[in-house]
């Protein structure tokens, strides 16, 4: 028997009808991408599971996204979005590689083994901080640590305000502690490096084997994640989960406002130097500096937004002379093809 869906189980929300004309409200199909790949966009819609082949119009489409289909089940265009995860494309290729759209929650996931690092944690909260949504911090392997209260100290020192949760990753009593965010219509995010657990939680949310996980490797406490795509999946609770491979890099781009969200002592410190732009490297009348002497500021803390801060403006600099050099080259090629319009008419 065909699924069907109301559009509030898959997650729509105010923020997207209001973005819809009464002509496309009553006369369109709204869907929201599940998945893609090279060739095929996995939808859902009120009638169930759809496949669409992928058309340029739909490159920049990634899981999550609502769009609006016409007669004949065509892509008409996507809907705005109330958050966008995205990073730079990991190696050394020039390019933005978008994981996830509207999103509610994030959850960072972190192993409480020789894995766990803080520097890391504080990459992945940069970027759910720009992306804007809420940030859950989940420290797993409870059941293989002996001493947890040493994990969950150092991660609530990056924040006192950060929501900090432990799971045995293979309990589901344990892991029942998360559905608080995984509400009816709530879309939750997974997001952590490849060998923390991330499958197995997943698996366990879902009481069933969505995706398959390898045993520990005992030499260094790594997973192998055999996740390949990004799939949108319904729980079991009414909420939605985006699933996403292990990453084994992050590289953040035009994301200064999330490392700020994350080191809200070193921001909130920057109005207090002698100058407006300080960056808090050795310059006179620093206060960021003065806290970091009197120890009221972690020097890992101040050295690691220096490197995230210089990485960030690096990388979105690296993207903006690729994107004007494609404008360039759109610009160029349109213009060829006016000339040979003009003489062919000629």
């Amino acid at each position: 028997m065909p699924v069907s869906y109301d559009l509030t189980q898959l997650g729509w929300k105010t923020f997207f009808q209001q973005q819809l004309t009464l002509e496309e409200w009553e006369t369109a199909t709204i869907a929201r991408v599940a998945a893609r790949d090279r060739s095929l966009v996995h939808i859902l819609a009120a009638d169930g599971h759809r496949k669409l082949e992928l058309q340029p119009a739909m490159t920049g489409l990634t899981t999550g996204d609502w769009i609006l289909l016409g007669e004949g089940g065509n892509f008409e265009r996507m809907l705005n979005r109330s958050s966008l995860f995205s990073r730079k494309a990991a190696g050394t290729r020039v390019d933005t590689q978008l994981i996830a759209a509207n999103v509610d929650t994030a959850f960072i996931v972190s192993s409480m083994n020789q894995d766990f690092n803080l520097n890391r944690i504080e990459r992945y909260l940069a970027l759910a901080y720009e992306a804007g949504v809420s940030t859950v911090l989940v420290l797993s392997k409870l059941d293989l640590c002996d001493d947890p209260n040493h994990f969950f100290e150092a991660a609530q020192s990056l924040d006192p305000l950060l929501m900090v949760v432990g799971v045995n990753s293979l309990d589901p009593d344990s892991t029942n502690r998360l559905t608080a965010w995984c509400g009816p219509g709530n879309t939750v995010v997974f997001l952590g490096s490849s060998g923390v657990g991330k499958s197995t939680l997943v698996n366990t949310l879902f009481g069933n084997t969505v995706e398959l996980t390898n045993t520990i490797r005992e030499d260094d406490a790594k997973g192998r994640h055999t996740t390949t795509g990004r799939t949108l999946h319904l729980l079991p609770g009414g909420g939605l989960l985006l699933d996403t491979p292990g990453m084994r890099e992050l590289q953040l781009a035009a994301c200064e406002h999330g490392i700020g969200e994350t080191f809200p002592e070193i921001t909130e410190l920057t109005s207090e130097c002698r100058f407006s732009d300080c960056r808090h490297q050795g310059e006179p009348g620093c206060a960021v500096q003065a806290a970091v002497e009197s120890g009221r500021i972690d020097a890992r803390r101040l050295s690691n937004y220096h490197k995230l801060m210089r990485e960030q403006a690096f990388n979105e600099a690296t993207l903006a002379e690729k994107r004007e050099k494609d404008r360039k080259l759109g610009r160029y090629y349109r213009s060829v093809l006016s000339d040979k319009k003009r003489m062919k008419g000629d």
